[in-house]
């Protein structure tokens, strides 16, 4: 019997990016965003604050772009300061380069197993899937979701007991299925 398990983002991320004024590494998205037109041109920014001295930083999603060119729907999701949009721009990979920023999701995701029913059974086979991208290795999040230590988890991938298609050392941020056979 194949179990579902997901991984969900419990909240914003932090951004990493080191603040002007204090030098810390860490700034907390506002949910707000900064709309300017000028003329027929408009600039949008994130508004995240340092999470250290509360400073205020600006990350570009729009710079320059013709009014007309934009969407209306993407428009009101802006002015009405979504936080859904917030969250999809904070993982899309053009803003992060832009801005030369990188996502902490320490603390920021749970798993969620569907229950515990799968433990007693001598062979498991487990869909993970992502509701965002958030990098997690996968041998955390076995050993979470099986109740073993990660030293267990790594003993089983040597021991050939635990399989994947997908390499399950470093991190992954895309759905993959594995098999534990106790």
């Amino acid at each position: 019997m194949l179990k579902y398990w997901v991984v969900v983002p419990t909240c914003l991320p932090l951004v990493l990016r080191r603040c002007h004024v204090c030098a810390s590494e860490h700034f907390r998205a506002s949910g707000k965003f900064r709309v300017n037109a000028n003329h027929k041109l408009i600039d949008v920014w994130l508004l995240a604050l340092c999470t250290a001295c509360g400073e205020t930083a600006k990350f570009t999603v729009l710079e320059r772009m013709a009014v007309r060119s934009i969407r209306p729907e993407l428009l009101d999701r802006l002015h009405d300061n979504d936080p859904g949009l917030t969250a999809d721009l904070l993982q899309d990979p053009v803003v992060q380069s832009r801005n030369r920023i990188a996502l902490d999701w320490n603390n920021a995701w749970r798993l969620d197993t569907g229950g515990s029913d799968h433990l007693d059974r001598e062979v498991i086979d487990v869909s993970v899937r992502f509701a965002a991208r958030i990098p997690v290795r996968p041998v955390r999040l076995i050993a979470e979701g099986c109740g073993l230590s990660r030293a267990e988890v790594e003993r089983l991938i040597t021991e050939g007991k635990l399989v994947s298609a997908v390499r399950l050392s470093g991190k992954l941020s895309s759905d993959f299925t594995f098999t534990l056979k106790r």
